[in-house]
């Protein structure tokens, strides 16, 4: 079975770093045919509504927007439900491709066989 990987990103523009070097990994890993499950949760879940992700910006870095297409092309992105509720974000505010899920849908993809998380 191939590994896959579930990266949950907990920063958004509070943390400009940590939340970009998440979006990189995931989008790398989606780049090297790894099956890839973006999780935007706390401040990363704005990025799930439109024009969010491109008013992101980090010197020396490719841009939010660019790297969220390429996780959408191939992999999956969900918002959590709480951080969504929180933020009054809902399903048909988001993106085309990212769904919104709860904890035990994580709990579900972490736990699966081949499964590696990461937390950013």
């Amino acid at each position: 079975m191939a590994r896959s990987l579930v990266i949950k990103v907990t920063a958004g523009a509070d943390a400009p770093e940590r939340c970009n070097q998440a979006f990189t990994v995931a989008a790398a890993a989606v780049a090297s045919g790894v099956p890839v499950s973006l999780w935007l949760t706390g401040e990363s879940s704005w990025f799930a509504l439109p024009g969010r992700a491109k008013e992101f910006e980090l010197p020396h870095a490719t841009p939010l927007d660019d790297l969220l297409a390429i996780v959408l092309s191939a992999g999956r992105v969900t918002v959590c439900t709480q951080c969504a509720a929180r933020r009054d974000i809902t399903d048909d505010e988001v993106l085309p491709g990212i769904r919104i899920a709860g904890a035990p849908t994580f709990v579900e993809e972490v736990t699966a066989d081949g499964a590696q998380a990461l937390v950013y």
